[in-house]
């Protein structure tokens, strides 16, 4: 099951998550500033700080659940395809995340790694699908996976980038 976050939009807490998703969506986070997404939620710069602490702090809230979101569909499509070669459902995997990423505007959250972050979850999740044909071949196709989101965010055809992300099509050595 997919799940859909529900902020409780009326706090001000919630006021300063909603704001974040599309400024964060839309910009990259150094970009951003704390009276951008203050003025956007109605609040001041102190409840921003009250609540998250930091605008890294807001970053790494609002990017923990769009990541979250990403991944429930990931591995769904994952899941999904299992009966078919696990370079279909890889590949049905890129694609359902990249199509979700453009639709919801979450393209420069999800495709900037993320910061100082100790793992990526997503490489890890794509290392995992395709082992064991290479320990590498996670990270090189979230790389290339978010290379086609910031290409998109900035103003590249969602149609080219995403058939660019149709080459990178692998096959397992035998």
């Amino acid at each position: 099951m997919v799940r859909e976050w529900i902020p409780i939009s009326t706090s001000p807490k919630g006021r300063v998550a909603l704001a974040a998703v599309p400024a964060f969506g839309a910009r990259p986070v150094d970009d951003v500033t704390v009276g951008d997404l203050a003025s956007a939620a109605e609040v001041t710069t102190g409840a921003l700080y009250h609540h998250f602490g930091s605008k890294l702090g807001l970053y790494d809230f609002v990017r923990a659940d769009v990541e979250q979101r990403l991944l429930d569909r990931m591995e769904g499509a994952i899941a999904a395809s299992a009966r078919s070669e696990r370079p279909a459902a890889v590949m049905a995997a890129l694609l359902i995340g990249f199509d979700f990423a453009v639709r919801e505007g979450f393209l420069r959250i999800l495709g900037d790694p993320p910061a100082g972050a100790e793992h990526d979850r997503l490489a890890e999740l794509l290392t995992a699908s395709t082992a064991p044909a290479s320990p590498v071949l996670g990270p090189v196709l979230t790389a290339a996976w978010r290379a086609a989101l910031v290409a998109v965010a900035e103003g590249s055809d969602p149609e080219q980038a995403r058939a660019a992300l149709l080459v990178l099509e692998y096959r397992p050595s035998s």
